[in-house]
């Protein structure tokens, strides 16, 4: 069998885990020589095909590979570009085609959310039309952990362990500061309240912090808030919450719709804490502080879960060996064998189950108020943030690699334009 060019493109934003499966994508790749002739990457992800902007990965040591396990970020470029359906856009998924074609590309590996998954679907059905196949696989990637089939996606647990610890400690920083009555806590989430789920994990008794976790599947009441911050701040002496950033009003509106959108078509939110802040001054007089985690939840390497990494590299390995499978339109997965003590295998789904599906937070994880989780919950969510997978350290920071990011030539004598 000729040799093929591997493509491997990261979507979305990006984790503390991502580069530890392209490190398992490219380490891999490099190990079927008989098999994948050069290996790809696209500058800024899917944008970087449409632009035939690539990445030479072959330019870059075996040490700068095994690097990218400890790295956060995206070390390719990664972009929030959404590609729409075949009919509607059907030039750029030609254009795509005929950059693969031009540089002999066979393996598609796209690493990113359920709009990535979707990405990947379809191009698997183009190629095939366009009488140019390309084998497409899907790879899991997103904090959110809303990807549906796999029982958790890299990224996820990373988060978890981070705003389980940040909430925790600032918990104690609270208790240390009698002025201050009132803790918020925003964290990522626009639709599933995972990441917020997480911050129960800080305590276990119903005086730990925090007291209130307020979940986008459940709509905000205002009434039922104000009386449990009050009831918290008159029992514990303060009030520790935990908010996902997609809470909604009953009436679906988002408490903290900033009015624009993304360019996945998402709501732009603009920061729910600061509302929950105003609204817990403007009726019960305590005064607060807030935080918005924002980036430094998705990027804290320095507290990845060793869980995350072992499986995020996994996922990025077994991509490739579906890929030499010829294993098309498919996404490996995590699938859970035991709590515990919790075991973990590689499992396999198509593509055309995850693309667009959203995988939210059971009303059974979320307690009977509806302001905690349950034990089913911590049952689920404990395992994924076990263990420390520290980054090598120098002069009192954490060692990251730089790579070379050397570019392909381009062969395509038509420049493609993309709004992104």
């Amino acid at each position: 069998m000729a040799k093929r060019n591997l493509f491997y493109a990261q979507s979305g934003g990006v984790t503390a885990v991502l580069n530890a499966t392209a490190c398992g994508v490219i380490q891999t790749a490099r190990g079927y020589k008989d098999r994948i002739g050069k290996i790809y990457a696209g500058h800024q992800g899917i944008v970087g095909a449409l632009t035939e902007d690539l990445i030479d990965t072959g330019k870059e040591s075996a040490a700068a590979i095994a690097a990218l396990r400890h790295t956060p970020g995206g070390a390719f470029g990664s972009a929030r570009y959404k590609l729409k359906g075949l009919d509607e856009n059907k030039l750029e998924y030609e254009r795509l085609i005929r950059v693969f074609e031009a540089h002999d590309i066979g393996y598609f590996v796209y690493n990113g959310g359920n709009d990535s998954m979707d990405t990947a679907w379809k191009v698997s059905q183009i190629g095939e039309r366009m009488g140019y196949p390309v084998t497409c696989v899907g790879v899991p990637k997103t904090v959110d952990n809303d990807l549906a089939v796999t029982d958790n996606c890299p990224g996820f647990g990373s988060v978890a362990k981070y705003i389980a610890t940040s909430t925790r400690e600032a918990a104690i920083d609270v208790l240390s500061m009698k002025q201050t009555k009132v803790f918020i806590m925003e964290v990522m989430g626009r639709h599933a309240g995972w990441i917020a789920a997480a911050g129960g994990l800080a305590g276990r008794k119903r005086s730990d912090p925090p007291h209130v976790i307020l979940f986008p599947e459940i709509p905000l009441d205002e009434v039922r808030m104000i009386a449990r911050v009050k009831e918290c701040v008159e029992r514990y002496d303060n009030c520790v919450i935990v908010a996902s950033e997609g809470l909604k009003w009953p009436s679906g509106q988002f408490v903290s719709d900033a009015g624009k959108k993304d360019a996945f078509g998402h709501v732009q939110l603009g920061g729910v804490a600061p509302v929950l802040a105003n609204i817990i001054q403007h009726r019960l007089g305590y005064k607060y502080h807030y935080a918005v985690v924002d980036y430094l939840q998705r990027s804290a390497r320095h507290l990845a879960s060793k869980t995350d990494v072992d499986q995020a590299y996994a996922m990025g390995k077994a991509a490739v060996d579906l890929a030499m499978e010829g294993r098309n339109a498919v996404m490996p997965v995590v699938e859970r064998v035991s709590d515990k003590p919790y075991r973990w295998r590689v499992g396999v789904a198509e593509l055309s189950k995850v693309a667009n599906k959203e995988k939210k937070l059971p009303r059974k994880y979320i307690s009977r108020d509806g302001f905690h989780i349950t034990e089913a919950c911590r049952r689920y969510l404990e395992p994924l943030i076990q263990g420390e997978d520290f980054p090598p350290f120098h002069e009192g920071l954490p060692n990251y690699v730089h790579l070379k990011k050397v570019r392909v030539r381009k062969r395509l004598r038509k420049p493609f334009k993309v709004d992104a």
